[in-house]
């Protein structure tokens, strides 16, 4: 009577060290510990997309995502980020650097302990009473921009002066 099957996590070992071998951790890898390889103001302007492998055998290109502005910061960079990449995948693992302008996708730009701002719910609008007492402050302003900009901030100053029962705070 034959034994149980073997796990099948040990069936499979040669299988992935193989295509671990042959297409290595690629950019998802990087992705992971970004901001550990390369240091936080780097990591807030760049992205790793896509780890290409050399058709010729030789080191791989890494394509970086970069907010414009960033890309000439980035490419007088370029030695340092390799060499930090290199010490976390291999030497010689990647020869060259692709710059790509773009946004950043999978990117926030706070801290990762900064919160996420509350967003703001559309204010109500304000009682009759209180919209003719603006109209009559702003009477002496001729209508255009500026007018209508120094209207919208009334609004918002006279809402944000009153509490939730309706009356004014001091």
């Amino acid at each position: 009577m034959p034994g149980p099957p073997p796990a099948a996590g040990r069936a499979l070992i040669r299988t992935i060290k193989a295509l671990d071998g042959r297409f290595g951790q690629g950019a998802d890898g990087l992705k992971a510990r970004w901001r550990e390889i390369v240091g936080e103001d780097l990591a807030r302007r760049t992205e790793p997309s896509k780890l290409i492998k050399s058709r010729q055998g030789g080191g791989s290109t890494l394509e970086l995502r970069v907010e414009g502005p960033s890309a000439t910061i980035i490419q007088h960079r370029g030695p340092d980020i390799l060499e930090r990449v290199n010490l976390f995948l291999g030497a010689g693992t990647v020869a060259r650097l692709r710059i790509v302008q773009g946004p950043l996708r999978g990117h926030v730009r706070r801290g990762a302990s900064a919160p996420a701002p509350a967003r703001r719910r559309p204010a109500g609008p304000l009682d009759a009473a209180a919209e003719q007492a603006l109209a009559a402050d702003l009477e002496g302003f001729a209508d255009g921009p500026l007018k209508a900009a120094l209207t919208r901030l009334g609004r918002e100053v006279m809402r944000d002066g009153a509490s939730n029962d309706g009356t004014r705070r001091g």
